[in-house]
């Protein structure tokens, strides 16, 4: 992950809406519990939040544009929680 990074107009509207902390954004880019590749080519950081009670925080970034895009980001469910 390189330091450049943007976010999309739809990644800052989310990050607003639900008052996501930075710490918790470049922790997961920084030290993710995992990486994944989507089958659009985007790259999928995921990181249990200890803050939020060990939820899954799932941020896509664009790497293939300079600078890398955050796309979107969210809580995803489909990983359940961290004990």
């Amino acid at each position: 992950m390189k330091p450049d990074l943007e976010y999309t107009g739809h990644a800052r509207d989310v990050i607003q809406e639900r008052s996501l902390p930075e710490d918790w954004i470049r922790d997961t880019l920084s030290e993710p519990d995992r990486v994944e590749m989507g089958s659009d080519g985007n790259t999928h950081y995921i990181k249990a939040i200890s803050q939020n009670e060990g939820r899954m925080l799932r941020v896509v970034v664009n790497e293939r544009v300079e600078p890398n895009r955050v796309v979107t980001l969210f809580f995803d469910r489909r990983l359940g929680r961290k004990q």
